[in-house]
């Protein structure tokens, strides 16, 4: 007869092996664990760790305290307050010398010792000085110029971006081209052509606003048109299509479609012509010789181009109240200064 197998001669019933524990996978040895028990271990060591306490956090190097505030992000704070303060001190520096009451630069290193304003009274009342007419002269040219200077690139973009046509591109690339160029290397030719466009046409000529306006404009595309073209691109042509199926032309399309869509880049362009020609010294000066009709740039230097007495309090005092429009136009256009900039950067 045939012996049966038995738990006294090392069988087991289940078909395990002998030494190893019921239950458990075939070559598993007593004391090691699966791989289920390591995850379920690992799982309960993680509940059972101990939560780092806030101020452990804190006091540790990149934590949430004000070590690891400065080593994250403070010291960008640290780098903008230097550069701010660093822009800051020109403008300092002139509003405290339009402060002091006297014409004379002396003391001027340390700011803000003396407090009037003798010197905006001044520079306002003097008779030889018309510094409110170079004011309105100066916003009348520079509104003018920032009108045509928007409306004439816009139309010009609008051209480029949604028209397909022969010398397109080379268009484009002569826009950019031409701003190598100085606007010093065409003094001279611009005013013998003011000068003899003057004997035609009176109101177009030498120490008249509208052929500052008129040269200011000439020199409106370029740098400008290719920014309005950036932009422009970014707003989709089914806009036009579809515009189109309902019967409109070009000039409706852009006029009542494109101009909102894109006034992010139309306040941009109107800004900076804005801040070009209230700053522009040399092309005014040549084309504006009554003082009446000069503008804010060639005016305030003519109060100070008298060596024998140079009224610097009054020039800052001037220089002051001429920056007042720039910065209100700033403040009040500059939600839309970076979408517009930074818009047509990526097509």
């Amino acid at each position: 007869m045939s012996a049966t197998p038995s738990a006294a001669s090392g069988g087991s019933l289940s078909g395990s092996p002998a030494g190893s524990r019921p239950g458990t996978l075939p070559g598993t040895a007593r004391g090691t664990t699966t791989r289920g028990e390591h995850a379920a271990s690992g799982t309960v060591g993680a509940l059972e760790a101990p939560v780092e306490s806030a101020s452990a956090r804190a006091t540790r190097p990149g934590g949430r305290g004000p070590l690891g505030w400065l080593r994250r992000a403070g010291w960008r704070h640290v780098i903008g307050i230097v550069f701010s303060l660093y822009a800051l001190l020109p403008i300092a520096y002139i509003v405290s010398v339009s402060l002091k009451p006297h014409g004379t630069l002396t003391g001027s290193n340390e700011l803000f010792i003396e407090f009037s304003f003798e010197s905006y009274a001044r520079v306002l009342s003097d008779p030889a000085h018309p510094f409110g007419q170079w004011f309105l002269n100066s916003l009348l040219v520079g509104l003018c110029t920032a009108a045509g200077t928007v409306f004439l690139g816009a139309l010009a973009a609008y051209s480029f971006s949604r028209m397909r046509f022969r010398g397109r591109r080379m268009g484009l690339l002569s826009l950019i081209l031409l701003q190598m160029f100085p606007q010093l290397l065409a003094v001279v030719a611009v005013f013998l052509l003011v000068s003899k466009l003057g004997t035609i046409v009176p109101w177009l000529g030498v120490n008249s606003p509208a052929a500052l306006i008129a040269v200011y404009l000439g020199g409106a595309l370029g740098v400008n048109t290719y920014l309005m073209y950036g932009f422009f691109n970014t707003v989709p042509m089914s806009i036009d299509e579809a515009a189109k199926l309902d019967g409109a032309g070009h000039a409706r399309i852009f006029f009542t479609i494109i101009l909102r869509l894109v006034a992010p880049i139309l306040a941009v362009v109107g800004l900076l012509s804005f801040i070009a020609t209230m700053n522009d010294f040399v092309i005014s000066s040549v084309i504006l010789v009554d003082p009446q009709k000069q503008t804010l740039a060639v005016g305030l230097y003519n109060m100070v181009s008298n060596p024998n007495y140079a009224d610097w309090s009054a020039f800052a005092a001037g220089a002051v109240m001429a920056a007042l429009p720039v910065v209100i136009i700033f403040v009040a256009l500059q939600r839309y200064i970076v979408g517009g900039l930074t818009a047509g950067s990526v097509k």
